[in-house]
């Protein structure tokens, strides 16, 4: 009789066999073993093979009737259409595989609806602290029962737990069988050297990703496919802006540089560039980035390269005429809320010190973080500056009108700061302004992120408005 077990986030199978799908022979054990993510597969392979089997891998966690206990309440009565093909997408595809929603278009209730369906323990990991305690507070209402954490000090394994990816990560081998589902909040972390193990040693065999930017710039968003399934179902911002979220408009705003800052910025930039000449380097993946990065370490001129080419981005980061615009817009926007963006935290203290706007950052504690959005959300505070610490992680209040000051290269972010403005308001549009230093990298990078993103589907659904405003403050209708 062959025999499949579970031991320390891997599949033993022992007796008269000789394997099966990525299983290999263990010495030690007198088995073939395979990666516990394998356990569907496996199981498959020895039932089309017609092989008698016992299969003691699932060590579930008792479990109430979930879908008896979900909680029917007013804003949870039908979920919205692409809620429901969503979730549908999903099923389709066996309960595997990640689906892709823009940022305040109710993921976790596509989660919350996924777990009550399936009706087994569900474990949910999400990268931050914050998001946890939202999940939780959120599945507790969702089905009347005490949610289970995993994070901030806390181990309390229930048939529902939330746990961040740092917990499940440390606890893989013992995580392994007793949950049913997995579902992957925010999944592009998923592909990270180490939190893949949450995937690999799991046996769970339904898993489910959420997320609003399933491409890693390094690529690894490829490695999502084995672990939990590709992407299954994708809506962007666009096509449901207008309607289940706000209507917007982006306004790319090109700053020129003063002319001291222009000839400081062309002798840094140079000096960059010149390197990556003579040495027939390109920069065109972060693995490449990267490379400078380890020869700096030993190469005093890529050490300097690497130097010049910081000292510019700074100079666009921080031009002078992006501030002078950001108190045009502010002055323009006196009546609504604004998520002001900047790259790095020294611009943040700068413009918080300068506007008197109260400040978010990695260093913020969460007592002061909570108590800045709350009195943002009940109108204390009309704008907030941050740098990321807000891009993804926590549930903001809703904002009208969003500033990027400079890091607008990124698609990630960009994606991520553009979900914050975009909750529903009726009878009002949010506007996004990216202030984009002119003739410089990071118009470079703005440029090919935006194409990029158009690639993906960044225009479907609606006609975008898109105006670009010269710094003297008149528009034209010129792309960027």
């Amino acid at each position: 009789m062959i025999k499949l077990t579970f031991r320390q986030g891997t599949l033993l199978i022992s007796g008269n066999c000789r394997g099966g799908p990525h299983a290999v022979w263990d010495e030690r054990s007198k088995a073939f073993r395979a990666p516990g993510m394998y356990y569907r597969e496996i199981i498959n392979y020895l039932g089309n093979s017609g092989l008698e089997f016992e299969d003691s891998v699932l060590d579930l966690l008792p479990c109430p009737d979930l879908k008896a206990a979900y909680l029917i309440t007013e804003d949870r009565k039908t979920l919205r259409d692409y809620q429901e093909e969503a979730l549908a997408a999903w099923e389709t595809n066996e309960k595997w595989g990640v689906l892709v929603l823009p940022t305040g278009s109710g993921k976790t209730v596509v989660g919350i609806k996924a777990i009550a369906d399936c009706n087994t323990p569900a474990l949910v990991i999400v990268p931050t602290l914050d998001l946890l305690e939202q999940w939780k507070a959120q599945l507790s209402k969702a089905f009347g029962m005490e949610i289970g954490k995993l994070g901030g000090g806390e181990k309390k394994l229930l048939p529902i737990t939330v746990s961040t990816y740092d917990s499940a990560y440390i606890h893989a081998e013992i995580l392994g069988n007793h949950f049913g589902l997995l579902i992957f909040d925010e999944v592009h972390h998923l592909p990270a050297s180490g939190y893949r193990t949450i995937a690999e040693f799991s046996a769970a065999p339904r898993r489910m990703g959420l997320t609003a930017t399933y491409e890693r710039e390094d690529g690894l968003h490829e490695n999502l496919s084995p672990l939990l399934g590709g992407k299954v179902y994708e809506k962007t911002a666009p096509e449901l802006a207008g309607g289940h979220l706000a209507p917007y408009r982006i306004e790319r705003i090109p700053i020129a540089l003063t002319e001291n800052e222009r000839e400081l910025y062309e002798e840094q930039y140079s000096i960059f560039t010149t390197y990556l000449k003579k040495t027939r380097l390109r920069m065109q993946s972060p693995q490449d980035f990267q490379k400078l990065v380890m020869k700096s370490g030993r190469d005093p001129a890529a050490r300097q390269a690497l130097l010049a080419r910081n000292a510019a981005r700074d100079l666009a980061f921080n031009s002078e005429a992006k501030l002078k615009k950001l108190a045009e817009l502010l002055q323009r926007h006196t009546g609504d809320r604004i998520f002001i963006f900047t790259e790095h935290n020294r611009l943040v203290h700068r413009i918080s010190q300068q506007f008197l706007i109260p400040a978010v950052t990695y260093r913020t504690p969460a007592k002061e973080r909570n108590s800045i959005l709350e009195r943002f959300k009940n109108g204390t505070y009309r704008a907030i500056v941050t740098s990321k610490v807000l891009d993804e992680g926590i549930d903001v209040p809703e904002a009208g009108v969003g500033i990027i000051v400079s890091g607008t290269g990124s698609k990630r972010a960009y994606v991520q700061r553009l979900g914050r403005i975009l909750r529903k308001k009726e009878g009002k549009e949010a506007v996004l302004y990216e202030l984009i230093a002119a003739e410089t990298s990071e118009a470079g990078t703005a440029r090919r992120r935006k194409e990029a993103l158009s690639e993906r589907g960044e225009k479907k659904g609606r006609k975008e408005q898109e105006k670009q405003v010269n710094p003297n403050g008149g528009d034209s209708n010129a792309q960027l």
